[in-house]
């Protein structure tokens, strides 16, 4: 059984419950995942991502003295790599790929079952090359080029949006909004901006009467509104209305993103065919061709030729490892290590997130792994505890 089924078969029987599916439901479907990936690999050991510019180049954002550039061969020479920190103090980067970001999640308490997830970003300074605490924003997104980051204030949903300046840690110019806004996304060349518009603070979960010594929260109030597709240069908004619950079966965040060409907009379903197309209008339309076997949670989407599509972790070596699809057929092109693929470098390496054989399950790093190669290079040093524990780590990448 696959992550696919496993996720299908998830939902099926919370429908049959009559009770909603519960938050984080891929993150806990990866988890038994690699549950039956630990104890795989233990047998096999046993046996043998006025204007604002957005700028493209980001000057001097190369390695510092300090650096260390692994000797293997998936290296290109364009590795940043620091396996001995977790979370990361310097830059990491491989190719065209940089760690702009990462934020770590403290869920706090509230009343009548409630609790809100509350984010904290470490922002990479492009002067210093190192990773600086940046406690007021609630949701941050990088635009290509590692000069700009937009944001929203601790309180979710936010009123604007700001443009923040990543050389300088200030903001630039603040975005009012129409409509109220609990996520942002930037487009392939970073001219637009993305927001998914909630009603409610879409980070705060309830645990349901009778299940209160689960601590996975299970019910998440309905809160999306639409998106809003937002000029960077003018500050101009255009909104359309998707509010939750239109197919998307999901009681986490229902954020949305943008196509590989930047010209449609989309969100994750619970059902086939995963994921759902909307113009700018916010009008249902077909799928793109080469993203219609793409999976919501596989970060990794499609190879910058758009050739290959990164999926989801199977069965079959004696390491952690994912499929490499064919994006016109869906079918299996090859395999390659990592038991989750989280973006491309170029068209045959990707970073992922990957354990050692025989390790704790949620004991990982972030590796540069290839097609038609067995090894990998740590990028990171190992996070610890599970998925839920204080203190672990997401990264936020974007392209130089």
């Amino acid at each position: 059984m696959n992550v696919d089924d496993l996720i299908r078969d998830s939902f099926r029987e919370q429908h049959a419950e009559s009770a909603p599916p519960p938050v984080d439901l891929a993150e806990r479907v990866l988890a038994v995942r690699r549950r039956r990936w630990a104890r795989a690999v233990v047998s096999v050991a046993v046996a043998t991502a006025a204007a604002v510019a957005v700028a493209v180049v980001v000057p001097g954002l190369g390695g510092g003295k300090n650096d260390v550039r692994p000797a293997n061969v998936l290296d290109h020479g364009d590795l940043i790599a620091h396996p001995d920190q977790s979370p990361p103090r310097e830059m990491i980067a491989a190719g065209r790929v940089v760690l702009a970001a990462y934020c770590t999640s403290t869920s706090v308490k509230q009343s009548g079952g409630r609790h809100t997830d509350v984010r904290t970003y470490w922002l990479l300074n492009p002067r210093t090359h190192t990773y600086e605490k940046a406690g007021k924003w609630s949701f941050v997104a990088i635009a290509p080029g590692l000069r700009t980051a937009a944001v929203l204030e601790r309180d979710l949903p936010a009123g604007r949006i700001g443009l923040l300046d990543l050389l300088t840690g200030k903001v630039e110019r603040w975005i009012p909004v129409e409509h109220t806004v609990g996520a942002l996304s930037f487009s392939p060349d970073g001219r637009t901006l993305l927001a998914t518009t909630y009603k409610k603070n879409p980070d705060v979960h309830v645990t349901l009467s009778g299940n209160q010594s689960s601590r996975w929260p299970n019910y998440q109030e309905p809160g999306r509104t639409g998106f809003s597709i937002i000029d960077v240069a003018s500050g101009t908004e255009s909104w359309s209305k998707v509010p939750s619950g239109d197919g998307t079966g999901l009681n986490d965040r229902q954020d949305f993103g943008f196509s590989r060409d930047g010209k449609l907009v989309y969100t994750g379903l619970t059902e086939e065919p995963g994921q759902r197309f909307y113009d700018f209008r916010g009008r249902p339309v077909p799928t793109p061709a080469l993203e219609r076997h793409l999976q919501w949670y596989v970060d990794a989407r499609l190879s910058p030729n758009g050739r290959l599509a990164a999926g989801a972790a199977s069965d079959g070596t004696k390491y952690t490892s994912s499929e490499i699809l064919n994006p016109t057929t869906g079918s299996r092109s090859t395999m390659v290590r990592g038991e989750q693929l989280l973006a491309w470098i170029d068209d045959e390496r990707l970073i992922a997130w990957d354990i050692t054989p025989g390790s704790n399950e949620f004991r990982n790093r972030l590796v540069v792994v290839a097609l038609g190669s067995d090894k990998e290079v740590p990028l990171s040093g190992f996070r610890g505890g599970d998925d839920r524990a204080t203190g672990r780590w997401t990264p936020v990448f974007a392209e130089r």
